[in-house]
C-alpha cells in the first residue's frame, strides 16, 4: 500500500485553529491572498465549487484540503457531504484527510468511501504545554487521541509534525490504541520558537513504534541545530 502523496486537492481552504506554526496560513496572507483570487478571504473557511470538476487517476493518493482543515469545528456539513460525495466517484483512487478535530470523523463515519485515509496531527501528549506555550485553539492532543482510537473499520494515520516535547512511552501507548497504518514525524521547518524535544527522544519514539506501525521521517534536526549551524545528528533508521 502506497503512502506517497502524488497530488493535492483544496476544494476547502481556511482554518481557525490559529496554529503558532502554520505554514498554509502565512503563505495565504503573505502571498498567495495577493495573486489568487481563491484566497481573496485570505485563511478564512472558504468553499471552491469549481474544484468539484476535478477528475482523479486511478492509483493515486490525494491530500485533500491541505490548505485548510476540512473537518475543523467551523466548516459547514454541507461543505464535508459534498466533498465526501466527489471522491465516491473515484473508487480506484485513495484520498487522504488530516485534521486536528477528528472527532468529528464520526460525524460521517457511515458515509465515507473504503477509499480514504482517516488522518489526524497529534504534535505532542501533553496538553499542559499546549496550554503554556499557546499552541493552537485546536483540540487539546489528548481529545485528538480519544477521538481517534474510537474510529474502526478505516485506514487511519498520524501526522506527529512539528513534533513537540513529549513523552515516549505515552506517544507509543497512544499509537497502540490507535493503530495507524503510518505515522509521519518530524521537526518544525520554519523555527517557530516551539517547545521540541531532543533529537534522541525522537529517535527514541521512532524505536518504540516502528514495530507496529510503518514511519516515515521528515526533518529530523531541531530548529536549535540549524539556527546555529550545528553539528546535525544523526541515527540509522530504515522504516520497518
Amino acid at each position: 500500500m502506497f503512502h506517497k502523496v502524488t497530488v493535492t486537492w483544496n476544494p476547502v481552504t481556511g482554518c481557525m485553529h490559529n496554529c503558532r506554526y502554520c505554514w498554509a496560513r502565512k503563505l495565504v496572507e503573505s502571498r498567495l491572498r495577493k495573486i489568487t483570487r481563491k484566497y481573496k478571504l485570505g485563511f478564512l473557511p472558504n468553499i471552491h465549487y469549481y474544484e468539484f470538476k476535478r477528475k482523479f487517476k486511478a492509483n493515486t493518493l490525494v491530500f485533500v484540503s491541505d490548505m485548510g482543515d476540512l473537518f475543523g469545528y467551523f466548516i459547514p456539513k454541507e461543505w464535508i457531504l459534498r466533498v465526501i460525495a466527489h471522491i465516491k466517484q473515484f473508487p480506484r483512487t485513495t484520498f487522504l484527510f488530516l485534521t486536528k478535530n477528528p472527532h468529528r470523523y464520526l460525524e460521517f463515519l457511515d458515509l465515507f468511501p473504503e477509499n480514504v485515509i482517516l488522518g489526524a496531527t497529534i504534535e505532542t501528549t501533553d496538553d499542559k504545554l499546549y496550554w503554556k506555550h499557546d499552541i493552537s485553539f485546536a483540540p487539546l492532543p489528548s481529545e485528538r487521541y480519544k477521538a481517534m482510537k474510537e474510529i474502526n473499520g478505516f485506514r487511519k494515520m498520524i501526522s506527529i509534525e512539528p513534533v513537540l516535547d513529549f513523552d515516549p512511552y505515552v506517544f507509543d501507548d497512544w499509537i497502540r490504541d490507535i493503530e495507524p497504518e503510518f505515522i509521519y514525524i518530524g521537526y518544525d521547518n520554519y523555527c517557530n520558537g516551539l517547545p521540541e524535544p531532543p533529537v534522541m527522544k525522537v529517535f527514541e519514539l521512532i524505536d518504540l513504534v516502528k514495530y507496529h506501525t510503518r514511519v516515515y521521517t521528515k526533518t529530523l534536526t531541531p530548529c536549535s541545530y540549524r539556527k546555529n549551524k550545528g553539528a546535525i545528528p544523526v541515527a540509522a533508521f530504515s522504516p520497518n
